[in-house]
């Protein structure tokens, strides 16, 4: 048979769904194929080119774009002719040529061993290379053909390949959803691999199937006469258990033949998601359901658009599996992600549709399980992030973390274990300290160093990409929140009962829950928080609780007590209390000075100089301010900004910088502002312990010849 006629039924096939320009280019690529590949024979002793038209056919089963075929035409070219991508880039486009490469690429990763082939890494590894998806399907087209063809080849090789096809291909296909493609690989492997077993399975089902063929024709005739009774389109299928999956079973579940044979699984295809809900409301009349077997994936889809009805029956003495789904969703189940390739000869910009919609499908590239253990349900057992774009890292082990793309360290930390993440300190980046924050790249090595007590820092929100990291931190945020609020409000209230020359222990139980009433709580603990977080004023729950009266609130009276009613002793303060204690921007508290705190409603206390030119000038609100003073032994570092006259020469600004070195304070930001050719301000950002340490900064910066001035910011 010449090649002639084989590439007109191809063409014939494609005219079904592609324009004759798209065909007559397809058609160039197989001529193309054959010149590059003359003289060359398959083992078979077939021309060689016969292969990829082969490859070429099996995609136009499944309708994909003429690029997609036009690189399976090609796919050997790179590889086998010596060919360069060049010249496939200016015969047939960029597109193709990077197709064609990247099966290449593919066909030359070799599995010396079966671990190295256990290739969660490979799948992970291989997807993300292949920027386009398509790059896989034809590879698994020609994975599938090879597989079909494998009878002349030596024994040794053929098991080299089916064990490939098992443990790499079959679950690539199972990810990306093809069905068919899947089913078919896994049963040529098995049957290659264990001639034996499989000739046994094969002749025990069909041997079955003939004893079993009047209780299979019983169930669909009732189910039929059911939908025709109700007026209901469908077609009945049965639904065949592949040999490999059946051995599978055997093997790993320890089921017996006639235990994984006695399920009967039968689809009903129908028109319309309408029809799907009535056909099960018709099954379910005909035999009981099983409880807890149903399940509606039309409503909730599964991530990578899978949809159909699954529901278990009892009757007849046997179980009968249901899939209820229409042509649409039958036709996404078999083909998977091959179905958002499908070439719609309606659409005018079908490439960057169809990426869309590809890129949309495959945003996350799964997460490898372990083997479905029923290709048939191949989508409950995937689990599909949708995530934007992956990157792939390796923990200090050598294991493999899938991440979505702009993942930070902190989200590697959460995606080992919430408890790492919540106790992240630091990260070394390929052996090499490195910023929590900083987006991380495929192919590097992270580990994560962690602290006893330490926790999540609330600018990680700022920049965490996974949901994982996001709910986790905000759960512990929101826990520290609430402790630090509680003990907050409890110190204020605590200071607002000395003014009144009353402890909390001083109280009875009956006063606090009187007070707990009025201020509709649900206890003590509440109100302190709703203290802490400002929502509340702590004199006013202080009166209420020495007076007992809970009648009506402030008064202007109460507002002019004393140190606004909030009792004579200042709170103390160290800087270090957490979420709810702040200090404001403008002004840039440092310990020494005089300080205030204001209640910001809701989130807790922002603490201002004295000064500060935002604290509010009336009455009322004076009243409302807290008193502070400052812990003695503070060590932690607070910034204060400083602006520096100098006359410009060369050297000037490192000389301030050293010299804020030389005083131990440490510098966050500088930067000059000109002012004319002779003198410059610069604008300091510097980290101070206090008034004593910024002190000594200042000193050491006057004394530099070229400044003429120094003075602290205050806004």
């Amino acid at each position: 048979m010449s090649a002639e006629p084989t590439v007109e039924g191809l063409a014939r096939e494609l005219s079904s769904y592609l324009d004759t320009t798209r065909i007559n280019q397809v058609r160039r690529a197989y001529y193309y194929a054959e010149q590059a590949h003359e003289g060359q024979r398959r083992r078979s002793g077939e021309p060689y080119v016969t292969h990829p038209l082969a490859v070429a056919s099996i995609l136009a089963e499944l309708k994909l774009d003429h690029q997609s075929l036009m690189a399976a035409m090609l796919h050997d070219v790179i590889e086998d002719t010596g060919i360069p991508k060049d010249a496939l880039a200016d015969q047939f486009g960029e597109s193709v040529a990077e197709l064609v490469d990247g099966v290449s690429k593919l066909t030359q990763i070799e599995f010396r061993s079966r671990a190295e082939a256990q290739a969660e890494n490979f799948q992970k590894m291989t997807l993300a290379m292949a920027r386009d998806i398509r790059v896989i399907l034809v590879k698994l087209a020609d994975r599938l053909h090879n597989m079909r063809t494998l009878g002349p080849l030596p024994f040794v090789k053929r098991q080299r390949i089916a064990t490939e096809t098992l443990d790499i291909y079959a679950p690539i296909a199972n990810r990306l959803g093809m069905h068919s493609i899947c089913t078919e690989l896994e049963d040529l492997g098995f049957s290659s691999l264990y001639p034996m077993r499989s000739r046994y399975i094969s002749q025990a089902v069909t041997k079955l199937r003939g004893s079993h063929q009047e209780i299979i024709e019983e169930i669909r005739s009732r189910l039929e006469e059911k939908l025709t009774e109700r007026g209901l389109p469908g077609r009945i299928i049965g639904r065949e258990k592949h040999l490999n999956s059946i051995y599978n079973k055997m093997k790993f579940k320890q089921k017996s033949f006639h235990e994984i044979m006695d399920v009967y699984a039968f689809r009903i295809i129908t028109d319309s998601e309408d029809d799907c809900y009535r056909i099960l409301g018709a099954v379910h009349s005909l035999y009981k359901p099983l409880p807890g077997r149903f399940k509606d994936y039309i409503a909730m889809p599964k991530a990578n658009g899978y949809q159909s009805l699954h529901t278990t029956l009892f009757g007849m003495h046997v179980n009968i599996e249901i899939q209820i789904r229409t042509e649409e969703m039958e036709h996404i189940a078999n083909n998977g992600i091959a179905a958002h390739w499908m070439y719609k000869s309606d659409q005018s910009s079908i490439a960057s549709v169809n990426q869309k919609r590809v890129d949309r499908w495959v945003k996350g590239l799964m997460e490898m399980r372990e083997r479905a253990d029923d290709s048939l349900e191949f989508i409950e057992h995937v689990k599909v992030d949708l995530f934007p774009d992956e990157i792939y890292v390796f923990t200090p082990k050598g294991k493999i973390m899938e991440l979505p793309s702009g993942a930070t360290p902190v989200d590697f930390a959460y995606a080992i274990h919430t408890d790492i993440g919540n106790a992240c300190v630091a990260c070394r980046i390929n052996r090499n300290l490195g910023s929590l924050s900083q987006p991380l790249q495929s192919g590097q090595t992270v580990e994560v160093i962690t602290a006893p007590g330490a926790r999540p820092n609330p600018a990680w929100l700022s920049f965490v990409v996974t949901g994982k990291a996001r709910s986790s931190i905000r759960h512990v945020l929101k826990h520290q929140k609430r402790t630090e609020s509680v003990d907050l409000g409890k110190t204020l209230l605590k200071k607002s009962l000395n003014g009144f020359g009353k402890k909390l222990a001083d109280l009875s139980d009956s006063q606090v829950a009187a007070v707990v009433q009025h201020n509709q709580v649900n206890s003590l603990n509440d109100l302190l928080s709703e203290i802490g977080l400002g929502n509340r004023m702590a004199y006013l729950i202080a009166r209420q609780l020495v007076s007992g009266e809970v009648g009506p609130d402030t008064t202007e009276a109460d507002l002019k007590q004393p140190n606004g009613g909030f009792g004579r002793s200042p709170v103390t303060i160290r800087g270090t209390e957490g979420l709810l204690v702040r200090f404001a921007q403008c002004c840039k508290p440092i310990p020494g000075d005089p300080v205030v705190g204001v209640m910001d409603t809701g989130n807790g206390m922002l603490i201002h100089s004295d000064t500060c030119s935002r604290i509010p000038e009336d009455d009322d609100a004076r009243a409302r301010l807290t008193h502070l003073k400052w812990a003695k032994d503070i060590t932690d570092e607070f910034s204060v900004e400083l602006r520096v006259e100098l006359e410009r020469q060369r050297g000037v600004i490192a000389e301030v910088a050293s010299a804020v070195a030389l005083a131990d304070g440490n510098i966050e930001r500088i930067s000059v502002e000109e002012q004319n050719a002779r003198l410059g301000i610069v604008s300091l950002v510097v980290h101070v312990n206090g008034r004593r340490h910024l002190a000594r900064v200042m000193r050491r910066v006057r004394n530099i010849r070229a400044v003429t001035h120094i003075s602290r910011i205050r806004h």
